[in-house]
């Protein structure tokens, strides 16, 4: 089954065309990344309108790269949530209508089980295990039952790691996107010239649940007193210091979970997963099977939702054609509930 999978849930237009769920023929991601960088942040509307513009150019270019015809497509699928409410729409409305005019088959993919599933495209990976989905808008420890069987342990409780690194990064004028800019400007400064406080919340109501706000707080307003005697005040130890503290925010929660669960493989996604400390640490822990997507799998792109959307349609699912967008969900859970709300 050869499943065209589009996605446009923030500011990447792309579409893939992926073979019974883990053979990637094509995969192409235009990037709004020049747009945006003016303003140090995704402007929503002017993503709408970029995802509009483009969203036929990528999908003839994703079949002319898999050397297709829409004839040989078997089925389409489109991120419908969470996301930017208006570019959403666009992949969205563009993959139902495309499906509806070929009389081709449709699934409606949320876009975090993509990002879950895009380590998957190269790896197979027994259920259950532990999955680390960190971006710009998520973070969220999880127990992975099935492709669509999600259970949420633990999540932010103010902003997402991503946004930390982001806003850290604007606060500076350092660059957009503000985790890649950090991660190289890190590698070049020390960690321990600096020591952030690690937020510390409830372990009875919050055990597996992380804060960011705090440590954004302490980077941007009260950098100086962190400061450890004997280390130069650079820009390149900040980061060094601040990525560090946000990383092991993650990993500490993520390792209770794993002493909790037993379960020793964790699966990462997002695009925070390409961070290289985030890596490098879970690396050190050589009794677990940390699995990472390529980096080029880690952003948004199509193949994920391709990936994801193969194994509904495969069980026979489909979503309807009033299915609409969803900018935000209250949380997961399983089968097509989520597809279709």
């Amino acid at each position: 089954m050869k499943v065209l999978g589009i996605e446009s849930s923030c500011d990447e237009t792309a579409a893939a065309i992926v073979e019974d769920g883990k053979k990637i023929i094509s995969n192409v991601v235009a990037t709004q990344i020049p747009f945006h960088q003016i303003y140090k942040g995704v402007v929503p509307e002017i993503a709408s309108r970029k995802h509009a513009e483009w969203i036929l150019p990528v999908v003839n270019q994703a079949l002319a790269e898999a050397n297709m015809d829409l004839s040989e497509v078997d089925a389409i699928c489109a991120t419908n949530r969470p996301g930017l409410m208006g570019s959403l729409l666009v992949g969205l409305t563009f993959g139902k209508t495309l499906a509806w005019a070929t009389g081709k088959p449709f699934v409606a993919v949320n876009h975090m089980l993509g990002h879950l599933y895009a380590a998957h495209l190269e790896n197979d990976i027994p259920y259950p295990y532990l999955g680390l989905l960190v971006s710009g808008g998520h973070s969220i420890i999880c127990k992975v039952n099935n492709f669509d069987d999600i259970e949420v342990l633990g999540t932010t409780v103010d902003d997402s790691v991503g946004e930390a690194f982001d806003k850290v990064s604007k606060f500076y004028g350092l660059g957009y996107p503000g985790g890649v800019v950090i991660d190289n400007l890190a590698k070049k400064g020390d960690p321990k010239a600096a020591t952030f406080p690690i937020p510390r919340l409830d372990p009875k109501d919050h055990r597996y649940d992380v804060s960011f706000s705090g440590l954004k707080t302490a980077v941007i307003h009260q950098c100086d007193m962190f400061w450890n005697e004997g280390y130069e005040h650079s820009t390149e130890n900040m980061c060094a210091a601040f990525q560090e503290t946000a990383v092991k925010t993650l990993t500490n929660k993520l390792l209770k979970a794993v002493e909790d669960t037993g379960l020793k493989t964790v699966v990462a996604g997002g695009g925070v997963a390409a961070n290289s400390r985030l890596r490098s640490i879970l690396a050190e822990h050589k009794d677990l099977n940390c699995i990472f997507p390529p980096l080029k799998l880690c952003g948004d792109n199509g193949a994920m939702i391709a990936g994801v959307g193969y194994h509904f349609l495969a069980r026979g699912d489909r979503s309807d054609w009033n299915t609409t967008a969803c900018a935000r969900i209250p949380q997961f859970k399983r089968g097509l509930d989520q597809v279709r709300r």
